[in-house]
């Protein structure tokens, strides 16, 4: 069965008024079902290029974390209209982000969003989570001694070729065993990624895993989408709908996930998503700053949040360590525009996203997770870790130490 994967490359970052195309850039993929005893083989079309540079350093920056990521140097005629339309950028951006916000930077958390212990509190180590009434999946990987036995759990592997059980001490985030991905040097885009169909849709759901990159991770300014994803038939029949807007009745999907066509790696954290009113065939980048791209200028903040939005500083995650990574999606109600993103990272809500719509059907929910590493071009071989991924109706929180309940 064949599918596409995100196949658009840095983000679409641009200059306004700069009217780049989005690239030709669509990985062929085959899915090896649960049930098929083959695994997965690619072959891809050429990735295309577009004009990508950051606007973020106008943005709040996470205080404990790495800075935010300089313009990647340009030269010549081009470099001067980068640099040029960046400024311009910036003040636009900045300004539009002040009006909107006040110039606040969010100093509390929303009563209505929940920080630190969640459902995880109930279960060291995750242990027995799997049972806990709000849990509809979770899996630490440690009945698995090779991918194959992913399939017990997981309903499509994508190029399993490419994963590995990991059981090293410093693999592994928790337990004896992990997943890890690795993306090998090439030039052609390529994706590996575990999918998850839900028996049931849910009009929110919750979905949290831990992830660490390879401590040399450096994909630099190409599209690296990673991390997880929630989604309502972004995947019909197993076949991805990259590029085909959502329309409220069709599909929508949400990527929690680092974008480092910034040029910094493994970049800013963000979430990807495909909506009604994006801006354009492919999913939007949501910042915490409310930065949205494409069209920054005029759609970021309030624009697209509502009134209400506040604005948090932009966090750019760490190679080399354990990060628990976890996001929300809330279904609006048909009509109204009270759907809602949500991201935590370590415990600590560091994004917020409502007055958002996905739908104008009541049966368009969330169904299908995704533990995902993709990218447009690597150098050398790049490896993702994951571990301890759990989907729920409501906060599951960092994992508790065993001993600790």
């Amino acid at each position: 069965m064949f599918c596409r994967w995100f196949p658009e490359v840095a983000g679409h970052l641009r200059p306004p008024n700069l009217d780049t195309k989005p690239p030709a850039c669509e990985p062929v993929l085959v899915r090896a079902h649960a049930g098929d005893k083959g695994g997965s083989q690619a072959g891809a079309s050429k990735p295309g290029s577009a004009l990508s540079f950051a606007t973020s350093r106008c943005m709040m920056t996470h205080p404990v974390l790495s800075p935010a990521p300089a313009l990647p140097a340009q030269g010549g005629e081009l470099g001067m209209l980068v640099r040029a339309c960046a400024s311009v950028s910036v003040l636009l951006l900045c300004a539009s982000l002040a009006a909107a916000t006040g110039g606040r930077e969010a100093s509390t958390v929303p009563s209505d969003l929940p920080e630190g212990n969640g459902i995880a509190a109930n279960h060291p180590a995750d242990q027995g989570i799997e049972k806990d009434p709000a849990v509809v999946f979770a899996d630490g990987f440690e009945d698995c001694s090779s991918p194959a036995d992913l399939r017990a759990r997981w309903d499509w592997l994508i190029h399993d070729g490419n994963m590995r059980i990991a059981q090293e001490p410093d693999s592994v985030h928790a337990g004896k065993r992990a997943l890890e991905l690795t993306v090998p040097q090439q030039s052609a885009p390529l994706a590996i990624a575990v999918d998850k169909q839900l028996g049931e849709e849910r009009d929110v759901l919750f979905l949290r895993w831990y992830s660490k990159f390879d401590k040399d991770f450096a994909v630099g300014r190409s599209s690296v989408h990673n991390g997880g994803s929630i989604s309502s038939r972004y995947f019909p029949g197993g076949q991805a709908t990259p590029g085909i807007r959502a329309d409220g009745r069709n599909k929508f999907l949400a990527n929690y996930e680092n974008e480092n066509s910034t040029g910094s790696s493994p970049g800013a954290l963000n979430i990807y998503c495909y909506h009604p009113e994006q801006g354009g065939s492919f999913g939007d980048h949501f910042y915490p700053s409310g930065r949205v791209i494409p069209g920054s200028e005029v759609r970021s903040g309030a624009a697209t949040f509502g009134p209400s939005f506040v604005a948090r500083p932009e966090v750019f995650p760490e190679s080399g360590r354990w990060y628990c990574y976890e996001f929300m999606v809330k279904a609006n109600t048909p009509g109204l525009h009270d759907g809602r993103i949500a991201c935590w990272l370590d415990g600590k809500l560091v994004s917020d996203f409502p007055n958002l719509r996905f739908r104008s059907v009541e049966d368009l929910k969330p169904n299908h997770v995704i533990i995902v590493a993709h990218s447009s071009s690597v150098r050398p071989n790049q490896t993702w870790w994951y571990d301890d991924i759990v989907a729920a109706t409501s906060y599951i929180g960092p994992q508790a130490p065993v001993g600790s309940k």
